[in-house]
């Protein structure tokens, strides 16, 4: 668990954690062994204009990304780095499905779906705490961990993970990922009334989860979930 100043901490895993710290590189690593034969595009009205990426770009420009987003799904690095290498084989088998578009957009779609299949599938996700220290090892002007602040990590690692699948998805993509409703109703294509019901709920489970917390504590939020006053929301 990253912390920042002022009572306030980025979420589950990373705020803006670097990938080699999640084993990122290490999942670079593993992708660019892997080929396979570059496919061509769907036939399109673009599909002259648009050559799809090689697998060395794909690894190159999105790695990071699907990896930070696959961490924060699953709440720990053999997961993320398993459901990372399954979502760019995913993706790259399935280039000559994809109409010139948002390419970011459409692996977000991916990962979390996949996310979803495997966490219905084990019903039970499991969570590491960071490495003692790790914040040192953080580049940048990122969070760091606030002085004082203790017994909190395992409190909301706990809370998460008592999350349904479901849930879990629709608070990371809309509190950590920064997704609007309507573009978690494209990701996870369900309707935008759905998702406010989800976060809804997630968040009154949350809310209900970190009760024990001393009144010190009320103020820190999780992103956009907040229990200060007894409230939970933006």
């Amino acid at each position: 668990m990253i912390f920042t100043g002022g009572n306030t901490f980025e979420g589950l895993i990373v705020g803006p954690l670097t990938a080699e710290l999640v084993g990122g590189g290490r999942v670079r690593d593993k992708l660019t062994r892997w080929r396979g034969k570059t496919p061509q595009p769907a036939p399109s009205a673009d599909a002259e204009a648009w050559q799809p990426p090689t697998w060395q770009q794909l690894v190159e420009e999105h790695s990071a990304r699907v990896h930070r987003l696959a961490y924060r799904l699953t709440g720990n690095q053999h997961d993320a780095e398993d459901l990372t290498q399954d979502v760019f084989v995913k993706v790259f088998n399935s280039l000559h499905t994809f109409q010139p578009g948002t390419l970011e957009g459409w692996m977000h779609r991916i990962t979390t779906n996949l996310f979803l299949d495997q966490a219905r599938r084990r019903q039970r996700i499991r969570f590491d705490r960071l490495p003692e220290h790790a914040d040192d090892r953080l580049s940048g002007d990122g969070p760091r961990p606030t002085d004082g602040v203790e017994g909190l990590e395992a409190d909301v690692e706990q809370a998460l993970a008592s999350l349904k699948p479901e849930f879990r998805a629709a608070v990371v993509l809309c509190d950590i990922e920064g997704l609007t409703y309507d573009e978690i109703a494209d990701v996870l294509d369900i309707r935008v009334g759905t998702v406010r019901s989800r976060i809804s709920r997630a968040r009154a489970q949350l809310r209900e989860s970190l009760a024990h917390r001393q009144p010190e504590q009320e103020g820190q939020r999780y992103r956009g979930i907040s229990v200060e006053s007894g409230q939970l929301g933006r």
